[in-house]
């Protein structure tokens, strides 16, 4: 069983990930997984805290000369802030008693965000012992998780990439679905949209949110290549694929939605046109003829392309705070505080999506093939394409 753990605050020393589960022999490079986190702050509109972070990394345990060990991986992403401003942040979020708060309580918590939940649900007078740790800022960690996800399922021949296909009000129109031959074209893309036109049109809406102190939200679009069939299970209601895809995607901060393939328009359909026909390719086995199901059907992958949708509400800090709220110690009206916030992180969503997709495969992965080596995974993997080529069946 694959899983991860994450540790730290957004403004604390530190963010760590321990994944557990990962078999001996699986390449991972310090390089790898800051490239993929350099990925997660790509994107017009955000805020300049993306400019001057470099996400400092360090592989703290699991990993012996470029291969892990099949003990639990740690990874520490270093908070270059922290480093940088030691008087402000250093004594603000130190865990000694005696430094205790440098500054007055925030007390003025930000309409959809999960300060006040979290005060009451732990009895804090101030939202930063709550926005620390639900700040966005922790997916960093599970970026570098997904790194080293990402480089097991590079050897089983799985590949996955999104892009953006809304912001705002606007929407993409991409014809075909992105494969790994178009991710650096879409990372180049300003808002990682691989439609020009709508780019164009994003920007627009995005600088027009940003002379107003507003933000945006939006839609990306996830695709796996190459998954094998039988990923999940129609046995168990928590083992579904795509119940667990759904979990994933919707843990992701600021995500209120979550589809696979299809699913919205189909469900206004009538039965005769909301789901894949199946044919026979002699070459490459079962295939169905179009993408309705996002392939996924009873909870299973179907060995099409894997398709999920993530839809983020705009963020719930403004830079010019106009939402009302009450002040938790007087309970007098006023408006929310303002913390430092992006216009919007869709783009980067995108990158956090891929992530979560390549956890929960890596780990469905694992499940069906077993083995304790990467080697061996690789193995089972083959036996099982082979045996379903070769049976009944095939």
């Amino acid at each position: 069983m694959l899983r991860f753990l994450t540790a730290g605050e957004s403004h604390g020393p530190a963010l760590t990930v321990v994944v557990e589960g990962l078999p001996a022999g699986v390449p991972v490079a310090v390089e790898d997984v800051q490239a993929e986190l350099a990925r997660r702050r790509l994107g017009y509109g955000r805020g300049p805290r993306m400019r001057f972070e470099q996400d400092d990394v360090a592989l703290l345990g699991g990993v012996r000369h470029g291969r892990t060990l099949g003990s639990p991986l740690a990874i520490q992403v270093a908070n270059t802030e922290w480093t940088r401003s030691p008087d402000k942040w250093g004594t603000e979020m130190s865990a000694r008693a005696e430094d205790g708060p440098t500054r007055a309580p925030l007390t003025q918590p930000r309409p959809g965000h999960a300060d006040l939940a979290g005060m009451q649900k732990y009895g804090f007078v101030d939202a930063r012992d709550v926005l620390e740790r639900a700040s966005a800022r922790e997916t960093a960690a599970r970026v570098a998780a997904g790194a080293v996800a990402k480089a097991l399922l590079a050897r089983l021949d799985v590949v996955i990439v999104s892009h953006v296909v809304q912001i705002g009000s606007v929407r993409a129109k991409v014809a075909d679905l992105p494969g790994a031959a178009d991710l650096a074209a879409i990372d180049a893309s300003e808002v990682r949209c691989a439609d020009p036109d709508a780019e164009e049109a994003m920007v627009a809406q995005i600088k027009e949110a940003a002379r107003d102190g507003d933000s945006l939200g939006g839609v990306v679009e996830v695709v796996a290549h190459g998954v094998p069939v039988g990923l999940g299970s129609h046995v168990h209601w928590d083992r579904k694929l795509d119940g667990m895809l759904a979990q994933a995607l919707m843990s992701i901060q600021a995500v209120k939605g979550v589809e696979v393939g299809d699913g919205f328009e189909v469900s206004g359909r009538r039965g005769s046109r909301a789901h894949d026909p199946i044919g026979w390719d002699p070459e490459r086995g079962y295939r169905r003829a179009s993408a309705l199901a996002g392939g996924i059907e009873g909870g299973m992958s179907t060995g099409e392309p894997l398709i999920v949708r993530a839809a983020m509400k705009p963020l719930a800090t403004l830079n010019r705070p106009v939402l009302t709220t009450v002040d938790v110690l007087t309970k007098a009206e006023t408006v929310s505080f303002k913390e430092r916030t992006d216009v919007t992180a869709v783009p980067a969503l995108g990158v956090v999506a891929e992530t979560m997709v390549a956890l929960v495969l890596a780990g469905e992965a694992l499940r069906k093939f077993g083995g304790d080596s990467l080697e061996e995974v690789v193995r089972n993997r083959d036996g099982y394409l082979r045996a379903l080529r070769d049976g009944p069946l095939g």
